[in-house]
Protein backbone atom coordinates (compact mmCIF):
# COMPACT_ATOMS: atom_id res chain seq x y z
CA UNK A 1 0.00 0.00 0.00
CA UNK A 2 1.31 3.42 -0.95
CA UNK A 3 1.07 5.64 2.12
CA UNK A 4 1.03 8.77 -0.08
CA UNK A 5 -2.47 7.86 -1.29
CA UNK A 6 -5.14 7.92 1.42
CA UNK A 7 -6.82 4.49 1.45
CA UNK A 8 -10.51 4.48 0.52
CA UNK A 9 -12.82 1.78 1.89
CA UNK A 10 -16.15 1.99 0.05
CA UNK A 11 -19.33 0.02 0.67
CA UNK A 12 -21.68 -0.50 -2.28
CA UNK A 13 -24.99 -1.57 -0.75
CA UNK A 14 -26.61 -2.28 -4.13
CA UNK A 15 -30.38 -2.91 -3.82
CA UNK A 16 -30.40 -3.62 -0.09
CA UNK A 17 -31.57 -1.80 3.06
CA UNK A 18 -34.78 0.20 3.34
CA UNK A 19 -34.28 3.75 4.68
CA UNK A 20 -34.69 2.94 8.38
CA UNK A 21 -32.17 0.10 8.07
CA UNK A 22 -29.74 2.42 6.32
CA UNK A 23 -30.17 5.06 9.03
CA UNK A 24 -29.56 2.62 11.88
CA UNK A 25 -26.55 1.14 10.09
CA UNK A 26 -24.69 4.41 9.57
CA UNK A 27 -25.38 5.57 13.11
CA UNK A 28 -23.77 2.39 14.43
CA UNK A 29 -20.95 2.45 11.87
CA UNK A 30 -20.07 6.03 12.73
CA UNK A 31 -19.52 4.99 16.37
CA UNK A 32 -17.13 2.24 15.31
CA UNK A 33 -14.96 4.10 12.80
CA UNK A 34 -14.98 7.70 14.01
CA UNK A 35 -11.44 7.41 15.39
CA UNK A 36 -9.80 6.61 12.03
CA UNK A 37 -7.90 9.48 10.42
CA UNK A 38 -5.54 7.57 8.11
CA UNK A 39 -8.21 6.14 5.81
CA UNK A 40 -11.41 7.32 4.14
CA UNK A 41 -14.72 5.48 4.58
CA UNK A 42 -17.57 5.66 2.09
CA UNK A 43 -21.10 4.22 2.05
CA UNK A 44 -23.26 4.07 -1.07
CA UNK A 45 -26.91 3.41 -0.12
CA UNK A 46 -29.88 3.23 -2.47
CA UNK A 47 -31.05 6.59 -3.75
CA UNK A 48 -34.12 6.73 -1.49
CA UNK A 49 -31.88 6.57 1.59
CA UNK A 50 -29.46 9.26 0.45
CA UNK A 51 -31.18 12.34 1.96
CA UNK A 52 -31.47 10.89 5.47
CA UNK A 53 -28.09 9.13 5.46
CA UNK A 54 -26.43 12.32 4.22
CA UNK A 55 -28.08 14.30 7.00
CA UNK A 56 -26.94 11.83 9.66
CA UNK A 57 -23.37 11.81 8.35
CA UNK A 58 -23.04 15.53 7.63
CA UNK A 59 -20.57 16.05 10.49
CA UNK A 60 -19.06 12.57 10.28
CA UNK A 61 -15.82 11.41 8.68
CA UNK A 62 -17.84 8.86 6.71
CA UNK A 63 -18.48 9.99 3.15
CA UNK A 64 -21.68 9.38 1.17
CA UNK A 65 -21.87 8.15 -2.41
CA UNK A 66 -24.50 7.04 -4.89
CA UNK A 67 -24.50 3.93 -7.03
CA UNK A 68 -25.49 5.39 -10.39
CA UNK A 69 -26.59 8.56 -12.19
CA UNK A 70 -27.67 9.68 -15.64
CA UNK A 71 -25.43 12.14 -17.48
CA UNK A 72 -27.99 14.80 -18.46
CA UNK A 73 -28.81 17.60 -16.02
CA UNK A 74 -32.57 17.17 -16.45
CA UNK A 75 -35.11 16.15 -19.07
CA UNK A 76 -37.63 13.48 -20.14
CA UNK A 77 -35.67 10.53 -18.71
CA UNK A 78 -38.16 8.51 -16.69
CA UNK A 79 -36.71 6.97 -13.57
CA UNK A 80 -33.30 8.65 -13.79
CA UNK A 81 -31.38 10.88 -11.36
CA UNK A 82 -28.74 13.40 -12.43
CA UNK A 83 -25.61 14.43 -10.48
CA UNK A 84 -26.96 17.97 -10.48
CA UNK A 85 -29.97 16.78 -8.43
CA UNK A 86 -27.58 15.48 -5.76
CA UNK A 87 -25.81 18.78 -5.15
CA UNK A 88 -26.54 20.01 -1.64
CA UNK A 89 -27.08 16.47 -0.34
CA UNK A 90 -23.55 15.94 0.99
CA UNK A 91 -22.76 13.42 -1.76
CA UNK A 92 -19.03 13.07 -2.44
CA UNK A 93 -18.74 10.08 -4.79
CA UNK A 94 -20.65 8.44 -7.63
CA UNK A 95 -20.04 4.87 -8.84
CA UNK A 96 -19.85 4.85 -12.65
CA UNK A 97 -19.79 1.76 -14.86
CA UNK A 98 -20.21 -1.01 -12.32
CA UNK A 99 -20.24 -4.39 -14.08
CA UNK A 100 -23.87 -4.92 -13.09
CA UNK A 101 -24.76 -1.69 -14.87
CA UNK A 102 -22.82 -2.87 -17.93
CA UNK A 103 -24.21 -6.41 -17.99
CA UNK A 104 -27.80 -5.97 -16.83
CA UNK A 105 -28.58 -2.45 -18.04
CA UNK A 106 -26.47 -2.33 -21.19
CA UNK A 107 -24.13 0.52 -20.30
CA UNK A 108 -21.04 0.86 -22.46
CA UNK A 109 -17.77 2.77 -22.31
CA UNK A 110 -19.25 5.77 -24.16
CA UNK A 111 -22.22 6.27 -21.83
CA UNK A 112 -20.00 5.65 -18.81
CA UNK A 113 -17.60 8.34 -20.03
CA UNK A 114 -20.50 10.79 -20.28
CA UNK A 115 -21.50 9.95 -16.70
CA UNK A 116 -17.95 10.47 -15.45
CA UNK A 117 -17.79 13.93 -17.04
CA UNK A 118 -21.22 14.87 -15.68
CA UNK A 119 -20.24 13.81 -12.16
CA UNK A 120 -17.02 15.85 -12.34
CA UNK A 121 -18.92 18.87 -13.66
CA UNK A 122 -21.13 18.75 -10.56
CA UNK A 123 -18.16 18.72 -8.17
CA UNK A 124 -18.29 15.05 -7.17
CA UNK A 125 -15.74 12.29 -7.63
CA UNK A 126 -16.50 9.40 -9.99
CA UNK A 127 -15.48 5.87 -9.05
CA UNK A 128 -14.87 4.42 -12.50
CA UNK A 129 -15.32 0.63 -12.50
CA UNK A 130 -13.48 -1.59 -14.94
CA UNK A 131 -12.85 -5.33 -15.17
CA UNK A 132 -12.83 -8.42 -17.32
CA UNK A 133 -15.27 -11.35 -17.54
CA UNK A 134 -14.27 -14.93 -16.76
CA UNK A 135 -14.07 -15.98 -20.42
CA UNK A 136 -11.95 -12.92 -21.24
CA UNK A 137 -9.45 -13.79 -18.52
CA UNK A 138 -9.33 -17.41 -19.70
CA UNK A 139 -8.50 -16.20 -23.22
CA UNK A 140 -5.70 -13.98 -21.93
CA UNK A 141 -7.56 -10.79 -22.78
CA UNK A 142 -7.50 -9.17 -19.34
CA UNK A 143 -5.01 -6.41 -20.15
CA UNK A 144 -6.51 -5.57 -23.55
CA UNK A 145 -10.01 -5.31 -22.06
CA UNK A 146 -8.75 -3.11 -19.23
CA UNK A 147 -6.85 -0.88 -21.64
CA UNK A 148 -9.89 -0.47 -23.89
CA UNK A 149 -12.15 0.41 -20.95
CA UNK A 150 -9.65 2.97 -19.66
CA UNK A 151 -9.03 4.67 -23.02
CA UNK A 152 -12.70 4.82 -24.02
CA UNK A 153 -14.10 5.57 -20.57
CA UNK A 154 -11.62 8.38 -19.90
CA UNK A 155 -11.77 9.87 -23.40
CA UNK A 156 -11.69 13.66 -23.03
CA UNK A 157 -11.63 13.46 -19.21
CA UNK A 158 -9.09 15.81 -17.63
CA UNK A 159 -9.17 15.74 -13.84
CA UNK A 160 -7.43 14.54 -10.71
CA UNK A 161 -10.89 14.12 -9.17
CA UNK A 162 -11.11 10.46 -10.09
CA UNK A 163 -10.98 7.00 -8.50
CA UNK A 164 -10.54 3.77 -10.47
CA UNK A 165 -12.03 0.49 -9.23
CA UNK A 166 -10.76 -2.76 -10.69
CA UNK A 167 -13.50 -5.35 -10.31
CA UNK A 168 -12.92 -8.65 -12.11
CA UNK A 169 -16.45 -9.58 -13.15
CA UNK A 170 -15.82 -13.24 -12.37
CA UNK A 171 -15.20 -12.34 -8.71
CA UNK A 172 -18.25 -10.16 -8.04
CA UNK A 173 -20.82 -11.89 -5.84
CA UNK A 174 -19.36 -15.31 -6.69
CA UNK A 175 -17.36 -15.95 -3.54
CA UNK A 176 -14.25 -16.13 -5.73
CA UNK A 177 -11.69 -13.41 -5.52
CA UNK A 178 -8.50 -12.54 -7.30
CA UNK A 179 -5.45 -13.41 -5.27
CA UNK A 180 -3.59 -10.39 -3.92
CA UNK A 181 -0.92 -11.09 -6.52
CA UNK A 182 -3.43 -11.25 -9.39
CA UNK A 183 -5.06 -8.02 -8.22
CA UNK A 184 -1.69 -6.28 -7.84
CA UNK A 185 -0.66 -7.33 -11.34
CA UNK A 186 -3.73 -5.66 -12.87
CA UNK A 187 -3.51 -2.61 -10.60
CA UNK A 188 0.11 -2.12 -11.65
CA UNK A 189 -0.95 -2.36 -15.30
CA UNK A 190 -3.74 0.20 -14.74
CA UNK A 191 -1.31 2.64 -13.13
CA UNK A 192 1.11 2.20 -16.02
CA UNK A 193 -1.67 2.90 -18.54
CA UNK A 194 -2.77 5.99 -16.60
CA UNK A 195 0.79 7.30 -16.82
CA UNK A 196 0.65 6.82 -20.61
CA UNK A 197 -2.80 8.41 -20.98
CA UNK A 198 -2.03 11.31 -18.64
CA UNK A 199 1.33 11.50 -16.86
CA UNK A 200 3.49 9.74 -14.28
CA UNK A 201 2.45 12.25 -11.62
CA UNK A 202 -1.23 11.67 -12.42
CA UNK A 203 -0.88 7.90 -12.18
CA UNK A 204 0.87 8.15 -8.81
CA UNK A 205 -1.86 10.43 -7.45
CA UNK A 206 -4.93 8.42 -8.51
CA UNK A 207 -6.32 5.81 -6.12
CA UNK A 208 -7.09 2.38 -7.57
CA UNK A 209 -9.49 0.21 -5.57
CA UNK A 210 -10.02 -3.54 -5.76
CA UNK A 211 -13.52 -5.00 -5.74
CA UNK A 212 -14.69 -8.59 -5.98
CA UNK A 213 -15.66 -10.74 -2.96
CA UNK A 214 -13.68 -8.60 -0.51
CA UNK A 215 -14.04 -10.03 3.00
CA UNK A 216 -12.53 -9.59 6.46
CA UNK A 217 -10.27 -12.59 5.89
CA UNK A 218 -8.61 -11.25 2.71
CA UNK A 219 -8.56 -7.49 3.31
CA UNK A 220 -5.16 -7.39 5.02
CA UNK A 221 -3.34 -9.25 2.25
CA UNK A 222 -5.05 -7.14 -0.43
CA UNK A 223 -4.18 -3.85 1.26
CA UNK A 224 -0.55 -4.94 1.64
CA UNK A 225 -0.11 -4.67 -2.13
CA UNK A 226 1.66 -1.47 -3.28
CA UNK A 227 -0.88 -0.48 -5.96
CA UNK A 228 -4.09 -1.38 -4.10
CA UNK A 229 -5.30 1.85 -2.50
CA UNK A 230 -8.57 0.60 -1.07
CA UNK A 231 -11.54 -1.61 -1.82
CA UNK A 232 -15.06 -1.40 -3.19
CA UNK A 233 -17.02 -3.85 -1.05
CA UNK A 234 -20.38 -5.43 -1.88
CA UNK A 235 -21.97 -8.05 0.38
CA UNK A 236 -19.50 -7.69 3.24
CA UNK A 237 -20.40 -3.99 3.57
CA UNK A 238 -23.97 -4.85 4.55
CA UNK A 239 -23.08 -6.12 8.02
CA UNK A 240 -21.60 -3.87 10.66
CA UNK A 241 -19.00 -6.25 12.06
CA UNK A 242 -17.63 -7.41 8.70
CA UNK A 243 -17.49 -3.91 7.21
CA UNK A 244 -15.92 -2.48 10.37
CA UNK A 245 -13.21 -5.16 10.24
CA UNK A 246 -12.53 -4.36 6.58
CA UNK A 247 -12.22 -0.68 7.44
CA UNK A 248 -9.87 -1.65 10.28
CA UNK A 249 -7.45 -3.40 7.93
CA UNK A 250 -3.98 -4.21 9.19
CA UNK A 251 -0.86 -3.81 7.04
Amino acid sequence: MNKKRLPLIAGNWKMYKIPIEAENFVIELDKKVSSFTDREVLVCPTIISIPRVSEILRDSQIRVGVQNVFYEKEGPYTGEISPWMLTGLNVSYVICGHSERRQIFGENNKTISLKIQSVINCGMTPIFCIGEKSEEREKGLTFSIIEQQLIQGLSGIQTHKLVIAYEPVWAIGTGKNATPQQAQEVHSFIRKKLSEIYSKDFSEYIRILYGGSVKPDNIDSLMAQPDIDGVLVGGASLKIDSFARIIDFKV
